[in-house]
């Protein structure tokens, strides 16, 4: 069993789990909430639990419409927070429940402890501690709803350094941009957008690499934003790579021709924006006499509903000869379906695709989200051997809100030699 598949699987078990727990701690919400110890509740929770994992699972590995699929991951991410929130109060009332339980086994209740009667206005403590956890559990709804749009555009500059062994010394401290998802038809502040290029710019890279979902469904949402993006320049050029957004598999068609024709538009307007897209083929940067290769494949991915139309065999033709090699590769699971076992020769791939799923934690020392559970690589550095991969979170977004994983753009200082051990 896939190393994904088995966190899937635990992830599911846990959240049946945390509700089942969350379903015995409403039963102390208040006596006066009767409905709450209704075997019809109980089923109804469970129900909207099953459909609401169904859905999430659905939508990931089966290919659904665009909103279909936006829709079950806003209201799971919604239902996992209260939840979640409710948790550690539940976990106080039992832990106090416990001691109490503890205490007396070790002590006999005295008359006097036992005429102690709660006041007409007291609530029980468990009662008590039930509603701050239902109260806990809204507070992070109302913070959630306003944080998810305020992180759409907190567009953030990660500084990273790529060592790569045999890079040539032409290139050492060359800076390396990195932009992915720009998603243009879920913009909606273009004011926004057009500072995120600026800060892109203002790091002067030398060279710029975009991996792919310029669009949501076709290509004439980017009719407001080619100009924003014709300004991403650099000296030694900007490669692009399509990912699965850029085919028109999103949305229903009139006919195949006007799907065709869109595809094509799409092509062009990458040519109109002055970046060179790499179409399973490859080019060769030259500084001071000596080359490095990079070279892009059209979408991979090893889910299923994702098309299979990269093909590295054409990206690496004829380019035996060059010292390094970077790949631009929109999913980041065809660095371990393919290039990892059969293009050694590969140094590093750029990827984007996972978003962080939008909503997560990351620190400089930890990261984590949902996604994890299906993808083994969806943020960040990764490396196997003298092999790298780097996945970039996105520069725009599917469903309208992040939290916790936001905005990315990335820039690379190359350096020769190995990565430091830490």
């Amino acid at each position: 069993m896939k190393g994904p598949t088995l966190n899937m699987i635990l992830f599911i078990t846990l959240l049946l789990l945390i509700d089942l727990y969350v379903l015995n701690g409403l039963r102390g919400v208040s006596k006066k909430w009767r409905f709450l110890q209704k075997k019809w509740f109980h089923i109804i929770w469970f129900l909207c639990s099953v459909l609401l994992i169904a859905g999430l699972i659905t939508v990931i590995y089966v290919k659904v419409g665009l909103t279909v699929r936006l829709a079950f991951i806003v209201f799971f991410f919604f239902d996992l927070v209260f939840k979640v929130s409710f948790v550690p109060f539940i976990l106080a009332d039992d832990l106090r429940r416990l001691g109490r339980y503890m205490l007396n086994r070790f002590r006999k209740t005295t008359p006097d402890e036992e005429k102690i009667q709660p006041g007409p206005f007291a609530i029980p403590r468990s009662e008590f501690l039930m509603k701050a956890g239902l109260l806990a559990g809204t507070i992070p709804l109302a913070a959630l709803k306003f944080n998810m749009k305020s992180g759409l555009y907190d567009y953030h500059v990660k500084r990273h350094k790529l060592y790569l062994p045999n890079l040539p010394k032409a290139f050492d401290g060359i800076k390396l941009g990195q932009i992915s998802d720009i998603h243009s038809g879920s913009f909606y502040n273009e004011k926004a957008v057009l500072g995120g290029v600026e800060m892109l710019m203002k790091e002067k890279a030398d060279i710029i690499f975009f991996t792919g979902d310029l669009v949501n469904a076709s290509s004439n949402e980017m009719f407001r934003y080619q100009d924003i993006f014709s300004k991403v320049k650099a000296p030694l050029g900007v490669y692009s790579c399509l990912g699965n957004h850029d085919y028109g598999n999103y949305r229903d068609w009139e006919s195949p021709e006007a799907k065709i024709k869109d595809h094509n538009d799409l092509i062009a307007c990458h040519k109109n924006m002055g970046w060179d897209l790499l179409m399973n083929s490859n080019r060769r940067i030259r500084v001071d006499g000596e080359e490095i290769g990079i070279l892009g494949v059209e979408n991979w991915g090893e889910l299923s509903r994702f098309p299979k139309y990269g093909r590295l065999d054409r990206a690496t033709k004829n380019t035996d000869d060059l010292p390094v090699k970077l790949l631009l590769s929109h999913d980041p699971s065809h660095w371990r379906a393919q290039v990892l076992p059969n293009y050694p020769q590969i140094d590093a791939m750029f990827s984007g695709h996972t978003h962080g799923m939008q909503l997560g934690v990351q620190t400089e020392n930890f990261q984590w989200s949902p996604i994890e559970y299906v993808y083994s690589e969806w943020a960040g550095f990764y490396r196997q051997g003298p092999q790298q991969l780097y996945v970039n979170v996105g520069y725009g977004f599917l469903f309208p809100g992040r939290v916790g994983i936001l905005p990315e753009i990335t820039i690379f200082e190359l350096k020769a030699g190995t990565a430091p051990q830490v």
